[in-house]
């Protein structure tokens, strides 16, 4: 690429208004079809899982009656597949008929009436993923209004079958083009995941001004050694992704498969106390319809949402490895307030873990922890209290921790989370 090329591409992008429509200043929350349902079109013989309006209305219908809305949990979310394998005699984007005989619109519509919120998928390229119609770069002004046109309020922006110089074109351009439509859409971007994750080749300065959100590594499968390999390229590479996050722009580290096939309880928490370590996207992917109390009490705690969705926006760090395999995270929250997660990494047993919040940097003075998983409040810290408890292998305890003084907002939130605990969750064993 020369000089002129490389001279006209940033005066190009330099156009490209900040995407600053007020949306996403928490982590989105919702739900989305790819890691559960993939890109199953088998409706005739599998009418109940196949990507079809009928699966995003069953969706649309337990979130807004089962008690995710309330909680947060408001987008419903459709990826690859949907589409027809031609654009329609416009130019523009159509669904498939015999899957989505009502069209996007009617949809659309269906979720709002709900009070929630519809989101789509398509890709910066010639074709998406699975092979369907992909978005060139002639083709993003018509997308963006097709897609508002619609009634679409979150758009997921795949990169298959493009290359970097388009990527570098057609992310921005996606950004000026969804503002320019007038109607407020939340922006995921897929972009960095394509080069590679990291600075120089990602500009995170740049990309929280076009996009609100953006996936930076491969995809999640529903398995424990997914989540495990995700976090720990998430925290081996911290000091670049951390100072990135905050509210309305923030990393994505896949979907929660809780509830799904590969995961155990301990697991199913460890991943929930991680994404809100982590100040993730909470964006489940599983089979709502079919959910056990242990996945929903998870995925429903109070707690854990509240920390995920603090205002200040500040993405948590890992603080320590143990020699033990015990890991530990901790994010600042608002009132003064943190949060810790302890994620055993051993296989063999229950660990005994002692430790004191002087050994996590934590300042001279008083302190009590609310257990999100258990309910349980810790009384009588200081920085020099020693503390021991027992974690599962590949569980975590994690802790709201704040100071004596607890204003009243934060004893209402511990209040409300403990009166949601449910009694089915076992407690850990809490000693000072």
């Amino acid at each position: 690429m020369g000089p002129l090329a490389v001279t006209q591409l940033l005066a190009l992008i330099s156009l490209t208004v900040a995407l600053d429509n007020g949306l996403l200043k928490t982590p989105p929350m919702g739900w989305m079809a790819w890691e559960r349902f993939r890109c199953d079109i088998a409706c005739k013989d599998d009418p109940k899982n196949c990507i079809s309006e009928g699966l995003f209305r069953d969706m649309a219908d337990r979130l807004s009656e089962d008690g995710w809305k309330e909680l947060g949990y408001e987008y419903v979310i459709i990826d690859d597949c949907w589409m027809s394998r031609l654009r329609d005699k416009q130019g523009r984007l159509q669904p498939e008929p015999s899957r989505f005989p009502g069209g996007i619109a009617q949809l659309a519509k269906y979720i709002h009436d709900r009070g929630l919120k519809l989101g789509i998928y398509a890709d910066m390229g010639t074709h998406t993923c699975m092979g369907y119609p992909g978005t060139t770069l002639d083709k993003i002004d018509i997308d963006a209004q097709t897609f508002a046109s619609w009634g679409v309020d979150y758009l997921k922006f795949d990169g298959c079958s493009s290359n970097a110089v388009e990527q570098m074109l057609g992310y921005p351009l996606m950004s000026k083009a969804l503002n320019a439509t007038g109607r407020p859409m939340a922006y995921s971007c897929s972009w960095p995941v394509y080069v590679g994750g990291l600075p120089p080749n990602v500009n995170y300065t740049f990309l929280g001004d076009i996009c609100h959100l953006w996936r930076n590594y491969y995809d999640i499968q529903d398995s424990w050694d997914s989540v495990l390999s995700i976090v720990e390229w998430f925290s081996n590479n911290q000091d670049d992704l951390q100072p990135a996050a905050g509210p309305g722009q923030w990393n994505d580290p896949d979907m929660l498969i809780i509830g799904n096939f590969g995961l155990s309880v301990d697991q199913a928490r460890s991943q929930m106390a991680l994404w809100a370590i982590m100040a993730a996207p909470l964006i489940m992917s599983n089979d709502l319809r079919n959910l056990d109390n242990s996945a929903r009490t998870i995925l429903q705690n109070k707690m854990a949402i509240a920390i995920n969705q603090d205002p200040m926006g500040i993405q948590g760090r890992r603080l320590l490895q143990e020699k033990s395999h015990v890991e530990v995270y901790w994010r600042p929250l608002s009132q003064s307030a943190s949060a810790l997660v302890f994620l055993s990494r051993r296989t063999d047993m229950p660990y005994l873990y002692h430790s004191s919040l002087g050994k996590l940097s934590y300042d001279a003075g008083n302190y009590e922890a609310y257990d999100v998983f258990t309910g349980a409040t810790v009384t009588g810290l200081n920085a020099t209290t020693e503390f021991t408890f027992s974690i599962n292998p590949s569980g975590v305890v994690m802790w709201y921790v704040y100071p004596k003084k607890a204003s009243k907002q934060t004893k209402m939130l511990r209040k409300t989370s403990k009166l949601t605990w449910q009694k089915t969750v076992p407690r850990h064993r809490i000693a000072l």
